[in-house]
Parts: structure tokens; C-alpha cells; sequence
């Protein structure tokens, strides 16, 4: 299918810094910009920096991302889910991940993440696809936030919900190996019936548990 990316860009005053808030944005562009050093919540930031140009060169690939300058201070991605992963089961065209956000710690509680997942879905680019999110707590940041898996849970729980995703039920073993861990979906409206039915099958392979 055809990917649709509108690209926008907002640049946000936050004393004592101005930070751009754009995308979708190519691999080409990304390679003119260098990585933050606090970024290193998946992999070396590096190691990371090549993930996401990787990611941007994709068809059905977007790269949102917040910058100081030329330095990337933040980023959301967005793919077809993993093959090793049972999201991926059924080859869907319009199931979307929302795969990774994360914000350097210097420039955290600047309304960074939400400004950024906004800027995914402006203009109705996101009504063909089902997004979904896996929330692991082993890839929150508890130490330098303070807060607790539950607290933790609840704040990405209202980020997400900025673009009206919800939570959803899954028998997933990952998810399930934990009582913070969680799926979040958002539904666009232009999803038909038999991509919300196969989603469904995707979500429960214990047929028990409906």
C-alpha cells in the first residue's frame, strides 16, 4: 500500500531552548545531524543513529524527531512490527508500531514526546493504519525519572493517549510477563473491518480468552 507522509515542523521555545519538532524526515536529512549522548536507552547512540536512518529509508518508515540545532535531543519511530514478533503474523499492509520514543535526559519535561507523537498523525496520515505500542517496563527510564513501574506506566500511558490510543487486551506472553507492561492501539477510521478482525486474531492465539 501507499505510505502517506505529510511533513510538518514546529519549533517550540523552551528557555533557554529553541527546539525544531519535525517530521517525517528522510534518512538524507537525518545524516546531516549528529546524535545526543544521553540517548542510549536501546543501544550506544551511534549504534542507534544508524537504527534510525535505517528506519527513515523504509517505505512505510517515519522518523519524528525534536532537535537543538543539528542535535537530535529526541525522536519517535514508526515500522511494520518485527518478524521475529507475533505483530508481525498475518503480513499486515496496515499495522503500524509505534516502536520507539525517547527524549535525552537534559530535555526531558519539556512536552517534547507528546509534541512529537502529535506531529505523526496531523493531517489524518494515520487514518489507514491500526498503531499499536508495546510498553515494556525494562525499557523505562525508573532510575532517572524517580518514579515507579506504576507511576512510569501511567505516564506513557497519557502520552499515548494524546493521539487517542487505548489500551487493549492481549494474551501476548511478553506483555503478559508483567502487570505494567501493556498494548496500546489506535484505530484509524479508514481501517477496514477485516484488518480490525485480523488485528483481533493477532492479539488472542489462546481463543479462551475472549
Amino acid at each position: 500500500m501507499e505510505h502517506r507522509k505529510v511533513y510538518h515542523a514546529q519549533i517550540l521555545s523552551r528557555p533557554p531552548y529553541e527546539i525544531t519538532v519535525e517530521g517525517p524526515v528522510s534518512s538524507e536529512e537525518l545524516r546531516r545531524l549528529s546524535m545526543h549522548p544521553q540517548l542510549d536507552a536501546f543501544r550506544r547512540p551511534l549504534d542507534q543513529f544508524e537504527a534510525l536512518i535505517e528506519i527513515a529509508s523504509l517505505p512505510e518508515g517515519r522518523m519524528i524527531i525534536a532537535r537543538h540545532h543539528d542535535v537530535i535531543v529526541g525522536y519517535v519511530t514508526f515500522h511494520y512490527p518485527d518478524e521475529m514478533e507475533r505483530w508481525s503474523q498475518g503480513g499486515m499492509q496496515d499495522l503500524i508500531e509505534l516502536g520507539a520514543i525517547e527524549v535525552a535526559d537534559d530535555y526531558r519535561s519539556l512536552g517534547l514526546g507528546s509534541k512529537m507523537i502529535r506531529t505523526a498523525f496531523k493531517e489524518d496520515q494515520m487514518e489507514n493504519y491500526i498503531v499499536f505500542t508495546t510498553e515494556y517496563y525494562w525499557h523505562w527510564d525508573l532510575k532517572s525519572s524517580g518514579l515507579d513501574v506504576w507511576e512510569y506506566r501511567k505516564m506513557m500511558e497519557k502520552l499515548m493517549q494524546t493521539v487517542d490510543m487505548v489500551w487493549y487486551a492481549t494474551d501476548d506472553p511478553e506483555i503478559c510477563s508483567h502487570p505494567a507492561n501493556c498494548l496500546m492501539v489506535r484505530i484509524g477510521k479508514n481501517v477496514p473491518l477485516e484488518s480490525k478482525e485480523e488485528f483481533d486474531r493477532i492479539r488472542f492465539h489462546q481463543r479462551f480468552m475472549y
